[in-house]
């Protein structure tokens, strides 16, 4: 026995972890794959906040469908709403007598990107610098972590780390920016091709509620 615990720890240390010998390249190509098939996906998110002096940290469930389609659904602390139907955004917290309203193109938040996760995603070529990092601890052993720069934000964002499960998923994002401040999104329960109806991607704000069009449009 006393023979037999060395070595198998050797055998365990010795078995190839889900990045090495990997290119950063055909890591993101399998992730590409894998989003670029589906039509929609569910997933239960959290999202945290720190920056300011301020921190924040909230939870829901995410749906995307293509074509660039998205829905957050935050459930705590506080019910509110990120919606795009493709080409307007709304924000709503439940209980406010005031929304707002963005054409997409015109929307500055860090969440507007994913909406083309699906049928579109190409990391590659919307990372600048896209590398292992080593060096950033995964939430969970086995998964593997990309670090890069968004094309035409390094003027706002220092660094965005994805971490990716052996199923090819994204499961956590971490995006820091110049001025400090970091926003981490983590997805679980990930549902391809779940069920979005057409109608969850529409105006989420109730009759009677104002409605003013801004660029900084989310919490």
């Amino acid at each position: 026995m006393k023979r037999l615990i060395p070595f198998c720890f050797a055998v365990l240390l010795s078995v190839p972890t889900f990045a090495e010998d990997q290119k950063p390249g055909d890591i993101a190509s399998r992730v590409d794959k894998f989003y670029n098939s589906l039509n929609s996906l569910k997933a239960d998110f959290s999202q945290s906040y720190s920056g300011g002096g301020m921190r924040r940290t909230e939870s829901g469930t995410l749906w995307l469908k293509q074509p660039g389609k998205m829905r957050w659904e935050y459930r705590q602390p506080v019910i509110k709403f990120f919606v795009t139907d493709g080409h307007t955004a709304w924000f709503y917290a439940t209980g406010d007598q005031q929304a707002s309203k963005s054409p997409l193109k015109k929307l500055d938040d860090l969440r507007t990107p994913l909406r083309y996760l699906l049928g579109k995603t190409r990391l590659n070529k919307e990372f600048d610098g896209l590398s292992l990092a080593p060096d950033a601890r995964p939430s969970q052993p086995g998964n593997v972590v990309l670090r890069g720069v968004p094309k035409g934000m390094n003027d706002r964002i220092s660094q965005v780390l994805l971490e990716i499960n052996q199923n090819n998923q994204i499961v956590r994002l971490v995006i820091e920016e110049v001025d400090g401040a970091v926003t981490e999104f983590r997805f679980s329960n990930i549902q391809a091709n779940a069920t979005a109806a057409d109608s969850l991607f529409k105006s989420p704000v109730p009759p009677g509620v104002t409605i003013v069009e801004t660029a900084d449009i989310g919490p």
